[in-house]
Formats: C-alpha cells, structure tokens, sequence
C-alpha cells in the first residue's frame, strides 16, 4: 500500500456519523520515495482506537511498535506520535494527536503494543504527558526528585546559566576567532540578567541599539618595491 492509501485506509476505518468524535484526517510526509509515511491526525479521545485499527490484520496490519515521543507545541500544546509498521506489507504510519498543555492525558496503547511502555514513560517524564491505563509511569531516566519536564520548551536549562558551556556554543559565541555575532539564546536558556547567579549584575549594552561598533581600521597594505626603488 502506498502512503495515501494507507492513510485513507485508516481515515475510512475510523469514519463516523457523529460528529462529536471530532475529524480524522490524513497527509503524507516527505522524505521522497520508500521513506514517505502517511501522518494520520486523530483526537485524543479515539487515539487508542486508532491504534487498534491500525494494529488489526485484516485492516492495516501494523504490527510492530516502532517509537512514540511529543512535540511541545508552545500555545498549541503538545504533540503526541507514534509511529507503527508492518513488518508483512511493509508499510508504516505515523500516528498523531493533540493534548493541552495543562493537565495532558492519553490512553495508552501498552495492552496492544507493550513495547510502548517504555515510550510512554520516558514521554511522561520529558513532556508532562500521562497515559490513561499505563501499569507503571515510573521515572525511567531522571531520578524520582527531578522537578520539571526537560523537554517543556519552557523548562530552564540551567547549566548554561550557571557556567560556561565547553566548545563551540551556539552562533556568535564562538571565543575563538575575532569576527563576532550577537549570541543567540535557544529556547529555555534564560537571560543572564534576569535569572541565575548574574542577575542584576550584568551590565546593558553601551551602544545603541541597532548601531555597529565601529570598525579597527586596518593598516595600508606596503607597497612592493620595484627595481631601482630606494628607501
């Protein structure tokens, strides 16, 4: 099956007349040929049954759990996908839905796929994401007196505030060479003046804004001498 077909396939196993379950709809991932994958979107609520009819052998047959994970999606939410194939038709799907970010919660899909467990747990730590049924959201890999969700766009990432980050930074904060850009800060690394051991301490910038130090002027280069020329 190809990509379109697998997605309409699914799209038309998960038609309904009630309105009220919300729209399923698919697309197509790029990547070009033999990497393209249908992208189905469901709603939260029917995220477990779309899973199932994926999985089902008579439907789509995708058998194999590959790997979930989130997207934060800043006011829009948060992202949940998996992706699934069968290992018979050799096709794939990546299945995705949308949970808010205050108090997300998805059904998990462990009792038709155990080899999610693993998944889920690490989502549920990074994002914040619970899954509805999960027989054990244990941390997986930060210890149980972690605060915070790392993979939150808003989550501070503190060690860049506290102290230098070794080697080549982020654009412009290169301590090698001369030639220099205002750095960059990627999000969760907070203004130095505004949070950690600098606060209220760094100095503002000296210049106006939007003007260009002046440049060094460069010395003229010396003239070669030709034959008969004297100093």
């Amino acid at each position: 099956m190809t990509p379109e077909e697998v997605g309409d396939r699914l799209v038309a196993l998960l038609a309904t007349d009630d309105p009220d379950t919300g729209a399923v709809t698919a697309e197509v991932s790029g990547g070009g040929p033999g990497h393209a994958r249908a992208v189905v979107d469901v709603p939260v609520a029917r995220w477990w049954f779309a899973a199932e009819a994926a999985r089902d052998a008579g439907a789509l047959g995708c058998d194999f759990f590959d790997w979930l994970s989130a997207v934060d999606e800043l006011d829009d939410g948060l992202s949940v996908v998996a992706h699934l194939w069968s290992t018979r038709r050799r096709h794939g799907l990546l299945l995705r839905t949308r949970v808010p970010r205050i108090d997300p919660v998805v059904e998990s899909v462990v009792d038709l796929y155990p080899g999610a467990a693993w998944h889920e747990r690490e989502t549920h730590e990074m994002f914040g994401i619970d899954f509805a049924r999960h027989p054990g959201l244990r941390p997986l890999l930060l210890p149980p007196e972690f605060e915070g969700h790392p993979l939150r766009k808003e989550f501070v990432l503190a060690s860049r505030v506290a102290k230098p980050w070794p080697g080549a930074k982020e654009p412009g904060e290169s301590e090698a060479g001369t030639a220099k850009r205002a750095p960059m800060r990627p999000p969760g690394v907070p203004d130095p003046n505004e949070w950690g051991p600098l606060k209220g301490k760094v100095p503002p910038e000296k210049r106006p804004a939007g003007e260009r130090p002046a440049r060094a002027a460069r010395p003229a280069a010396e003239k070669p001498k030709t034959d008969g020329e004297t100093d």
